[in-house]
């Protein structure tokens, strides 16, 4: 059924971010959801860099906030002018995009004219629908803010999921191994000829090495400092891995011929700068690692002018959700994407526990597990 529109708040549990300190579980108000939203009870949500990297930066997001955008969860309630999911469904939310402007018609939302709206953590109108102890806070992360028992989160990049599908690997979809695919698939148009060296073997790197075995590209080459990611690496398609603690992982790829295709997924300029320079003539260089606010990246113009070599940015992959997503979802139906692998579920309550473990790489992709499905 699709039923009314909602319009009565809910006390609910969610994850308070305050800058450089542990995330607190508290009591908060959601309010109903507004047009173009509706309310989740959240099943499972995935914890990606991004979110510690505003709760312990200052990248423009307001705190105390709630976080998480790797939201799945089943729909509560309605907001106006939603008729295309209905309450029951159980969905998977990705990034925020508006969904109108010039960007989003293009099929480029992660390029959406509006989206440092969603980083934010506010709606369109400036509000938020999370407040704690009567005060509003930063509450629609991504449009979503799905650190939490419930969330209110726009409809515009939500994508429903059979209720086969496992939400505690379906939410690293929404982010983390959507933008590792994506940048091989998408922005980086890798194809079967290409020599790919992917740089940090976190989330999004395992992904992008998963997406170049799909792919077919005869030299899958992956660089991280950990034994244990190159293991798993090559367990998911890399033909080959560099220990970049042990030896220079720039002159290893240059001895190889150089990369014809190179992502970096650490966000360190001097990781980026190495990249850059093991690149093969006319090689691209896609960068889809957070870096800390105020980073530099010094290269030799020469080396940029005369090898016909570039380099550019991504957000997401340059994918658009609602179309990447059910790509994804056949893979992993296919057992060509083994998210198990990558994924590690938390209660709700040990949320410190999952980021202490991904900060010190005891595991790849933690998920929290919110209510069970």
């Amino acid at each position: 059924m699709s039923g009314a529109p909602a319009t009565t708040p809910l006390t609910m549990t969610a994850a308070i971010a305050r800058r450089g300190q542990p995330f607190t579980l508290e009591t908060c108000e959601l309010a109903a959801p507004g047009p173009g939203e509706v309310r989740l009870r959240v099943l499972a949500c995935g914890i990606c860099h991004t979110d510690l990297a505003v709760r312990d930066h200052d990248l423009g997001t307001t705190l105390p906030a709630v976080l998480g955008h790797e939201g799945v969860g089943v729909i509560e309630a309605l907001g106006a002018g939603v008729d295309e999911f209905a309450i029951g469904d159980r969905v998977l939310v990705s990034f925020s995009a508006c969904g109108d402007c010039g960007k989003c018609r293009a099929g480029a939302p992660g390029y959406c004219r509006h989206a440092a709206r969603g980083f934010r953590g506010l709606r369109a109108d400036g509000s938020s629908p999370v407040s704690l102890h009567g005060q509003a806070i930063t509450g629609h992360f991504f449009a979503q803010s799905s650190f939490a028992s419930h969330a209110v989160a726009a409809t515009t990049s939500m994508i429903r999921l059979a209720p086969d599908l496992p939400p505690a690997l379906m939410a690293p979809l929404a982010c983390g191994v959507q933008t590792g695919m994506a940048s091989v698939m998408i922005a980086l148009a890798a194809h079967a000829g290409d020599r790919v060296a992917i740089f940090g073997c976190g989330g999004v790197g395992l992904a992008a090495v998963m997406a170049a075995r799909i792919v077919g590209c005869r030299e899958i080459i992956a660089v991280d400092i950990r034994p244990e990611r190159l293991a798993l690496a090559r367990e998911l398609g890399a033909t080959q891995v560099i220990d970049s603690s042990r030896e220079d992982a720039g002159k290893a790829l240059r001895a190889l011929g150089g990369a014809t295709r190179a992502l970096d997924c650490t966000g360190l300029p001097d990781v980026i700068r190495t990249a850059f320079n093991a690149l093969d003539s006319q090689g691209v260089l896609a960068c889809a690692g957070v870096s800390k606010p105020g980073s530099k990246l010094e290269l030799d113009l020469g080396a940029l002018l005369y090898s016909g070599r570039s380099i550019r940015g991504t957000i997401e992959g340059d994918a658009a959700p609602r179309e990447f997503i059910p790509r994804m979802i056949a893979w992993y139906r296919e057992g060509r994407l083994p998210l198990e692998k990558l994924v590690t579920a938390y209660a709700f309550t040990d949320i410190n526990r999952a980021v202490d473990d991904m900060l010190a790489a005891r595991v790849v992709k933690p998920v929290l597990i919110m209510h069970e499905s």
